[in-house]
């Protein structure tokens, strides 16, 4: 093999080992916008930057020496911004009677269960009856939502909450027999 033979077979395998590789994208809950998203990012930190140092040259090999191939160019890592979670998160819910209607039944434990994409499942048992529900954030407030929730035997439920964080926040709700609660979602 000669040496021009030589220089573009190495050329030719850099660039191959440096742009192949392996990626664990979460799937599941989150949207598929993000998950293109985070492929080009990946693209884009393994793009060639114009502006780097050229890659040295390899060391002259004699003739009778075996052509190896060349081995992958290790790439730093870029520094990420910290994902949020990809797992929805189960969270306690209290609510606090707030009226004489609320009062009969006194506190009520529920669940919510926050999808992590501005959506939330919720559940909770109301005189005897399950009901479950809904929560959704307000589009322009990522902080302020509205739940709803339903029962078999026609009981609702409706919220007002505002989240501090993914796993805290706190809101008013009310029943349709007329009892209000103050609602405390995380521990």
């Amino acid at each position: 093999m000669t040496k021009s033979n030589l220089h573009l077979a190495v050329a030719l395998a850099l660039p191959a080992a440096a742009l192949s590789g392996c990626y664990v994208l979460p799937v599941g809950s989150q949207d598929i916008a993000k998950i293109e998203m985070l492929v080009q990012q990946a693209r884009a930190l393994q793009a060639p930057n114009p502006s780097s140092a050229p890659a040295p040259k390899a060391a002259p090999v004699p003739a009778a020496a075996p052509v190896l191939a060349a081995a992958p160019v290790p790439v730093a890592a870029a520094p990420s911004a910290p994902a949020a979670p990809a797992a929805p998160m189960a969270i306690p819910a209290r609510l606090y009677p707030m009226n004489e209607i609320a009062t009969e039944n006194g506190m009520i434990s529920g669940t919510v269960t926050n999808m992590m994409n501005g959506k939330g499942r919720l559940q909770l048992a109301y005189r005897g009856e399950q009901m479950i529900g809904e929560a959704t954030r307000v589009a322009n407030d990522q902080s302020k939502g509205v739940a709803s929730a339903w029962g078999p035997n026609g009981s609702f439920m409706s919220c007002e909450y505002q989240m501090s964080s993914p796993a805290r926040g706190a809101g008013t709700c009310s029943f349709s027999d007329g009892a209000r609660y103050q609602v405390h979602v995380g521990n």
